[in-house]
């Protein structure tokens, strides 16, 4: 027994030897090299996004009449090639991921995240915007974020890769937004719904990385400026409620036209021969041509700057937040390429200003409550929508009232829509055809969040 203890190496030496394992720290730096790669790529697509959404805005402030003829263009195009060139980059990109989650390891799962989806999914969002899609860049962020971790995985020997798709998503969000709690969170609440102790460390490491490269291309700074607007008066109380339920009840109405409309166009489009079957987006850009024009160029694009506008206490007109829902919907049901995350947040501006004006309330407050009361009832994650507003806004003497509103929109959204949004998209996608035993492939996690 005791040359048996003299030849068992004590834990310190095993720790040191962890610590100089050259096989462990390779499929580290492979790791880590991959987040810094969705930040960097993350920065590259907010310039190109700002650029398309710039060019398009001057484009109709030079001839009123443009978009009539751009969006259904554009629209179709984005639709053609991304049917014929990249299939899976329709639509946001989170339901993609989710189901890749859940798809068995193998061609099923890098069809939806292919390393060629990175170049379409970016491309298609950029033309999207270019010709006045209301899209935002974040969802997209979300798949290709997720397809880089997975190729990162494939280069890198590294096993476990449903923990490197959520790694890859949340640090896409984080980068995105400059959001880095809201990336963990949206982990942990929508793209997982769980939070597996074996995928933490990955999480961690892939926001912290690809958030630091993010803050560090970009600068520190919050997504829609600042407010410092708080509850403090009875009345004030009311508006979390009355925004709560309202935003809650008209995002869940969103997320249940998506999803409906979404399984009627596809029965439609079964019989239809690809050329035919661009009808439907043609139609869709023309309904975004008309909301666009009808609102002087107000729901062309992510709504960024409106809603900012709005935070920073500019009241929006009362027609923008149901044009900017249409143009949404419209977009979302086109088939082309674009996240609703942006979007969403402008219509839930436009709906909390709308109802501070009615109310009498504070514009401000009205606006960050609304967004987070109609957020939480689109995409059904009531934590995300209250960290994610209260990192782009830096309301922080508004903490409780966020999380209410988020809260009692998410109730009132199941009411209206009893299945969440990316999850009901996610089945579109092979979320239900080939699942596999989930715990078999997590046993492969291996040594990269020790």
């Amino acid at each position: 027994m005791a040359a048996e203890n003299e030849v068992m190496p004590s834990g310190r030496v095993r720790r040191a030897r962890s610590w100089l394992d050259r096989g462990l720290w390779r499929r580290r730096v492979v790791f880590f090299t991959g987040a810094i790669l969705v930040g960097c790529i993350s920065v590259v697509f907010t310039d190109a996004a700002n650029w398309a959404q710039a060019r398009f805005a001057h484009g109709v402030a030079r001839f009123w009449w443009l978009p009539f003829l751009a969006t259904p263009a554009g629209f179709v195009v984005c639709a053609w090639v991304g049917n014929r060139n990249f299939p899976g980059t329709q639509g946001s990109g989170i339901p993609q991921a989710i189901a890749a989650r859940h798809l068995g390891a193998g061609e099923n799962r890098r069809r939806l995240l292919a390393p060629k989806l990175i170049i379409g999914k970016i491309g298609l969002t950029v033309l999207g915007l270019l010709c006045g899609a209301s899209v935002g860049r974040e969802g997209p962020t979300v798949q290709v974020g997720a397809t880089i971790m997975l190729q990162v995985a494939k280069l890198g020997g590294l096993r476990n890769e449903r923990g490197l798709i959520l790694a890859g998503a949340a640090a896409g969000i984080a980068a995105a937004f400059n959001a880095p709690l809201a990336g963990i969170v949206f982990a942990i609440e929508e793209m997982s719904r769980s939070f597996e102790q074996r995928t933490n460390g990955l999480v961690l490491y892939a926001v912290i990385f690809a958030g630091l490269t993010s803050l560090g291309l970009l600068g520190n700074y919050t997504y829609f400026g600042t407010t410092s607007a708080a509850v403090t008066a009875p009345k004030d109380w009311a508006l979390v409620v009355v925004c709560g339920v309202v935003g809650g009840l008209a995002g869940g109405a969103f997320a249940r036209l998506v999803l409906e409309g979404t399984v009627l166009a596809r029965r439609l489009l079964a019989g239809l021969s690809p050329r035919r079957g661009l009808l439907l987006p043609l139609a869709c850009g023309v309904v975004v041509a008309l909301a666009g024009v009808a609102t002087h160029g107000a729901t062309f694009g992510t709504g960024y700057a409106q809603a900012r506008g709005a935070v920073e206490g500019h009241a929006l007109s009362g027609f923008f937040w149901p044009a900017k829902f249409l143009a949404t919907l419209a977009t979302a049901l086109s088939g082309i390429p674009g996240g609703i995350f942006a979007p969403s947040l402008a219509v839930g501006a436009g709906l909390g200003s709308w109802i501070a004006v009615v109310a009498g309330g504070g514009v401000s407050l009205g606006v960050v409550l609304g967004m987070a009361g109609y957020f939480a009832g689109v995409v059904q994650a009531p934590m995300t929508a209250f960290v994610i507003i209260l990192e782009m806004t830096g309301n922080d003497a508004n903490v409780i009232p966020l999380m209410l509103a988020s809260v009692i929109g998410f109730a009132a959204s199941r009411i209206v829509a009893p299945e969440p949004l990316y999850h009901g998209l996610a089945k579109g996608f092979g979320h239900q055809s080939s699942v596999v035993s989930l715990q078999k492939e997590d046993e492969a996690i291996g040594n990269l969040s020790k």
